[in-house]
């Protein structure tokens, strides 16, 4: 057990003008099962790369810790190799059979170790990268979002593996995740840093109570200040006409008057200006009990979807479809009925592989999108037709499909440009990426540049504002932060759009889907 000191901590990136990390100080405890959460592009990862003295920073991190990290970085070259012979230069000194006393646990077969890299799934590659990772002794383990692209059997087992060890920080924006593995929380609000001892679930509950009670302080500080000042304003006019009595009168009006009435009129002017400057006191102190009330209230903005009607009820409808890509022998899919009718939101679930994307790329095809060049559908133009299927695809004819592609490579230039490309407002397209946290510093950036968070917000934010008859999304959520995914559950349960959707997250799932199909 050993603790590590964060004090005074300030990091910026080179060339750029905001700080990440602007002098913050807090300690946590390696033994700790560590659940660190924060909105895209607050800096979760660059924590992380500073424990592991990448950067240069301004401060101290003060810790007797060995890190590691996960993922261990592969390169092309690296995925001709077997993890049996790149283990070591990820962990150095790792044994093998240590290693192999990880597997069972992650329901891995050793024979994998040595296999080519390249031919293992993303689910047996995160597998065995934390087989190796927790094969040392007494490393505090960074563990940066382990269930990206993974099905959700393959979620489970790494889920069940995590509870079961400790001395980790875990980056996820899966809350089943978190609940379930961590016992405290670091957390990168708008404009503080703190520990807390609980799970994801428990800190949120927290928040929104102390979110609430600082709403409430703060309205009955605006209501207390609005009536100082009035009572001040009113104060203050009482001596301004008070004071402008003291010289020049009408003898006839006022003969009741005397010269020695000015001292009178001063000393009770002089009264009325001390109750306004007190008045003013008490102004500045309810503002400075104000400040920073709101600083940290993680507030949710409204998000606007604009569906589209349909003429009639059934947009789409497969019976026994089956799928077969010409280059491979097996089926891709085989025998699978559905169909999706208006307000449906359908979930297509199954493991890494099981056909979920094939079936969407045979519906865009048969719905005539595969060779679009239309505004709405330029990103679904990489769509493969080297298949052929049999059974029965029917899609309701003239229909509007917004996509979301779970490949974001094909993001690049500057938002202006991406909006014109795809015929969207650019105005509205920056408004929504607002409405998602994107900081506006981000606008004038190269998309290239985006972390794959906030390429996936792009990607979210260009299907809002398309008015579709049906929105498929294949996996929008990859590295997608807890805020906007809880943000974006509320704007579907109010417009309830059609949708069908492959998604891992469980608990968005739970609360989103109408209907549910296992592969």
């Amino acid at each position: 057990m050993a603790d590590i000191n964060v004090n005074n901590l300030t990091f910026a990136y080179e060339g750029s003008y905001d700080n990440i990390f602007d002098n913050v100080s807090f300690s946590i405890n390696t033994d700790w099962r560590l659940g660190f959460i924060g909105r895209n592009g607050k800096g979760k990862t660059t924590f992380l790369n500073l424990l592991l003295g990448k950067y240069p920073y301004i401060g101290t991190i003060t810790s007797k810790a060995v890190f590691d990290y996960f993922p261990y970085h592969v390169s092309d070259t690296d995925l001709h190799k077997t993890a049996d012979e790149l283990m070591n230069s990820w962990k150095i000194g790792v044994e093998t059979w240590r290693v192999m006393c990880e597997l069972p646990a992650l329901a891995i077969d050793a024979e994998l170790l040595y296999r080519p890299f390249s031919t293992l799934s993303f689910g047996e590659r995160n597998k065995i990268m934390l087989a190796v990772l927790f094969s040392g002794d007494n490393d505090f383990l960074l563990i940066d979002e382990p269930t990206n692209h993974l099905d959700i059997g393959a979620r489970e087992i790494i889920k069940n593996y995590l509870k079961s060890k400790k001395g980790f920080i875990l980056v996820s924006h899966d809350r089943d995740l978190l609940d379930a593995c961590i016992d405290h929380v670091l957390v990168l609000n708008k404009e503080s840093i703190e520990v807390q001892t609980g799970n994801f679930s428990s800190w949120w509950e927290n928040k929104e109570r102390a979110d609430n009670y600082a709403k409430m302080e703060n309205e009955k500080h605006l209501s207390e200040i609005s009536k100082l000042k009035k009572a001040s304003d009113r104060s203050r006019r009482w001596a301004d006409k008070n004071e402008d009595t003291k010289i020049g009168y009408d003898p006839i009006k006022e003969h009741d008057r005397y010269m020695e009435t000015r001292a009178y009129i001063g000393a009770k002017t002089k009264k009325m200006q001390a109750r306004v400057k007190s008045y003013e006191t008490r102004i500045n102190r309810e503002i400075e009990e104000k400040e920073g009330l709101l600083k940290d209230i993680e507030s949710v903005c409204e998000l606007q979807i604009v569906p589209k009607k349909y003429y009639k009820e059934r947009l789409l409808s497969l019976r026994d479809f089956s799928l077969k890509y010409n280059d491979v022998d097996k089926l891709a899919v085989s025998g699978i009925t559905f169909e999706i009718n208006q307000g449906d939101r359908l979930f297509i679930r199954g493991d890494n592989g099981c056909g979920k994307s094939s079936i969407i790329k045979a519906i865009l095809q048969q719905a005539g999108h595969a060779d679009s060049t239309s505004a709405i559908n330029k990103n679904i133009a990489d769509i493969s037709s080297a298949f052929t299927t049999s059974g029965t695809l029917e899609v309701a004819s003239n229909i509007i499909i917004s996509y979301i592609n779970q490949d974001t490579s094909h993001l690049k230039g500057n938002l202006r440009d991406y909006a014109k490309m795809y015929e969207l407002d650019y105005t509205m397209l920056l408004t929504l990426l607002r409405k998602l946290d994107l900081e506006r510093v981000q606008f004038e950036k190269n998309i290239e540049t985006y972390s794959e968070g906030q390429k996936k917000k792009l990607l979210i934010a260009s299907s809002l504002i398309t008015s579709a008859h049906l929105y498929i999304w294949d996996e929008p959520f990859n590295y997608i932060d807890i805020f906007s995914r809880m943000q974006i559950e509320k704007l579907i349960k109010q417009y309830k759009p059609t949708m069908l959707i492959v998604e891992h997250d469980v608990r968005f799932t739970e609360e989103i889907a109408t209907k549910k199909i296992q592969l």
